[in-house]
C-alpha cells in the first residue's frame, strides 16, 4: 500500500521543488537589480551590467555535460548488465559527468581566449 503513495508523491515533490527554485531565482535577480538601483545606477547601466554577465558558451557547456551524462549512464548500464553488480551506474554517472564539467570548463576558457 505504501508503494503507490510514493509514486504519487514523486511528481508532486518535483513540481514543488522546481517552483521553489524558479521563485528563488526570480526573487534574487530582482533583489540584485534593486540593490544596483539603490547604489545610484540608472536603468541603462543596470541593463548593461546584466548583459555583460551573460555567458555566450552556456549552451555548449550544457551540451558537453549532457553528452557526458549520457555516456556515463550508458557505460554504467552496460557494465551492470555484464557483471550483475549494482554500483556501476552511479560510479560512471558521477565520474563521467564530472569529467564533462571539467572538459566544458576547459573548452569554454579556450573559446573565450580566441573570442
Amino acid at each position: 500500500m505504501a508503494v503507490p503513495i510514493i509514486g504519487v508523491m514523486i511528481p508532486i515533490i518535483f513540481i514543488l521543488v522546481t517552483g521553489l527554485v524558479i521563485i528563488t531565482l526570480v526573487y534574487f535577480r530582482s533583489r540584485e537589480k534593486q540593490m544596483l538601483i539603490e547604489k545610484g545606477l540608472d536603468a541603462a547601466s543596470v541593463k548593461e551590467y546584466f548583459e555583460s554577465k551573460k555567458d555566450p558558451f552556456v549552451l555548449l557547456k550544457i551540451g558537453i555535460i549532457a553528452v557526458a551524462f549520457g555516456i556515463g549512464l550508458g557505460l554504467g548500464l552496460i557494465l551492470e548488465d555484464s557483471t550483475d553488480k549494482g554500483y556501476w551506474i552511479p560510479l560512471f554517472l558521477f565520474v563521467v559527468t564530472g569529467l564533462g564539467f571539467i572538459i566544458a570548463n576547459i573548452v569554454a576558457k579556450k573559446l573565450e581566449k580566441n573570442h
